[in-house]
């Protein structure tokens, strides 16, 4: 009997990760748009992000000081997209088991078995994204920053029409190429994991990490799509961000239930 439950306890936290195709991502997709269909989310979130949207906004007129950090800062809102989607993995996985979704189970995740796991690994996208922000800077003030655009006019055309311009857009994708791939391989679907589950977050990353490396080009493909949905949400000024981002966090749930064996 002790051995049953010692395999049942390990299958639990090291589960079977399956091969997965691109097929798969777009199930996923579909999935959640028919979660959202069902369950919007786009009232939810568009209360939370306009009003940030426009804080920003304001701040960045008031401020030309701070455009150079607008695309970092979006881009670290991004790498802690899993954390603020973790009330539509709730959302979904409730739909998917038949129970009655309502939106007071959003934030039941923080109230579950795996609470701290999830504060634990939120931090830890959290320290990713000072680090990210604290690496952009630095290519800045190596690159355009020598410049000293004035104006946010200025800025546009020296990034445009200047070697260190270009030199910061170069080094400056690939930065944060490295830092999105590092995300997704961390929380592609420990996130979920924990939703699904009381589990440490260590062994959610270490299956996270085993998902990538079962499957690196469709993973890879999966975070190239959710930022090509994220950027072409975002034009003009992020509405699109109510509808994009539920979709993706419902869908985010469906690719866990087949990249991860749950028995």
């Amino acid at each position: 009997m002790a051995l049953i439950q010692t395999n049942l306890a390990t299958s639990v936290a090291h589960p079977r990760v399956r091969d997965i195709t691109a097929r798969d991502l777009h199930w996923a997709l579909r999935a959640g748009m028919n979660d959202f269909l069902a369950l919007r989310g786009d009232i939810l979130f568009a209360a939370f992000i306009y009003p940030t949207v426009a804080i920003l906004a304001a701040a960045f007129a008031l401020d030309v000081r701070l455009t150079p950090i607008v695309f970092p800062i979006i881009a670290a809102f991004t790498l802690m997209g899993p954390v603020f989607a973790i009330g539509f993995y709730e959302l979904a996985r409730r739909r998917e088991e038949g129970v009655e979704p309502r939106w007071g189970h959003f934030f039941d995740p923080l109230r579950g078995p795996s609470r701290m796991q999830i504060i634990a690994l939120a931090a830890l996208l959290a320290m990713i994204a000072v680090v990210w922000l604290v690496t952009a800077k630095a290519i800045f003030e190596a690159t355009l920053g020598t410049l000293h655009p004035a104006t946010a006019g200025a800025f546009l055309r020296d990034l445009f029409g200047t070697a260190e311009g270009w030199r910061l857009i170069l080094f400056g994708n690939l930065a944060g190429l490295g830092f999105a791939v590092v995300t997704l391989a961390i929380a592609v679907v420990s996130f979920p994991m924990m939703v699904d589950r009381s589990v440490h977050a260590f062994d959610a990353v270490e299956t996270s990490l085993r998902a990538m490396g079962r499957n690196p080009a469709v993973i890879l493909r999966w975070g190239f799509y959710v930022a090509a949905i994220l950027l072409l949400s975002s034009i003009p000024l992020f509405l699109g961000l109510a509808v994009a981002f539920p979709v993706l966090g419902y869908a985010s749930w469906h690719l866990y239930t087949r990249i991860v064996d749950r028995q």
